[in-house]
């Protein structure tokens, strides 16, 4: 059984004393790749060098999160052209995208910013992996507007099924992790249950986003593999199909 963590910001300060042990970890709970997306450009280098240090296991993306509005530069973005030009290993653009629920959202930014990534995403031929929250129907709005050949992962959907259905019309694919571990998230776990396995891929977004049992404490890429058990559980299969579709899904939209 090999396993993929779509999404895990392995290069944050919280892994900095443990790190290795995260990896090794991983390793042993039978992941292969760990996706590490940057959020913002003065930490486009921690995710590289990471990328560099584990060039079969870890693999990078690179992009412009919409929760860091007040660290982002012009000269950003021209950053990122430069590295989605010259940097080799480059996989996706993101996490970019768009986010209303937080405070001093400034939306006109937000968009702006979104769209001249996804641009770049375009024009690089790139996928893009998605923060989406309160927003859904502006990003679908924005994706229809440019539209991207290779699609890329809604991070952590929390959307409805015909949202869902959507962005897979759009070549999307949709990411699932711990939040669907809590027993009051019984819509995300209905989508969980009832969309098509091959819509889905599976993520951890550690250190946040803490499983059931696990609260106050860094979530970490090992816990994917309690993601699989439970959308096994929850669809009533073996784990092992679960797996199988869901990284050969990540695998051929990434290009892995």
């Amino acid at each position: 059984m090999t396993l993929i963590d779509t999404h895990c910001h392995l290069d944050f300060p919280e892994f900095d004393s443990w790190r290795e042990q995260a990896i090794t970890a991983a390793r042993d709970a039978g992941l292969d790749t760990i996706i590490v997306p940057g959020v913002s450009a003065q930490y486009f280098e921690r995710v590289l060098a990471l990328s560099r240090h584990y060039p079969d296991f870890i693999k990078p993306a690179l992009g412009l999160h919409p929760c860091f509005m007040a660290q982002h530069q012009e000269s950003d973005l021209e950053q990122l052209e430069q590295h989605l030009e010259t940097t080799p290993g480059v996989i996706a653009v993101g996490e970019i995208g768009l986010d209303f629920f937080i405070q001093d959202a400034q939306p006109e930014r937000q968009i702006e910013l979104f769209r001249l990534q996804l641009l770049l995403a375009q024009r690089h031929e790139l996928p893009v992996l998605l923060h989406v929250r309160k927003a859904h129907d502006e990003v679908l709005k924005q994706l229809r507007r440019i539209p991207l050949k290779r699609g890329g992962i809604v991070h952590a959907f929390s959307g409805s099924q015909q949202q869902a259905r959507q962005y897979v019309e759009l070549g999307f694919r949709l990411g699932f992790g711990g939040a669907m571990t809590y027993a009051r998230a019984t819509k995300l776990r209905r989508l969980a249950s009832e969309l098509p396995l091959e819509w889905l891929v599976l993520e951890t977004d550690a250190p946040d986003m803490p499983l059931d049992g696990y609260r106050d404490q860094p979530n970490f890429p090992a816990q994917v593999a309690r993601v699989a058990a439970l959308l096994a559980e929850l669809r009533q299969c073996e784990v092992g199909l679960i797996s199988c579709v869901t990284s050969q899904t990540a695998r051929s939209l990434l290009r892995l």
